[in-house]
């Protein structure tokens, strides 16, 4: 499993990561984990996984 930051998945989906944040509290995007300082991080499968279907359903 590789993780993603929130900064490295806000690039991947072209979003801010004010957003990235937001679909985590939602839980529209589930982080796997927590960085020391507390921080989502996210398994880059399921990162990938949520941008196809968010495209299909007519984008970000």
């Amino acid at each position: 499993m590789s993780l993603m930051s929130v900064d490295e998945v806000a690039e991947f989906l072209g979003v801010k990561d004010v957003r990235v944040n937001r679909l985590e509290r939602e839980h529209l995007l589930n982080a796997a984990d927590k960085d020391p300082d507390g921080k989502p991080l996210f398994d880059k499968a399921d990162v990938e996984k949520y941008k196809e279907i968010a495209l299909r359903l007519g984008g970000l």
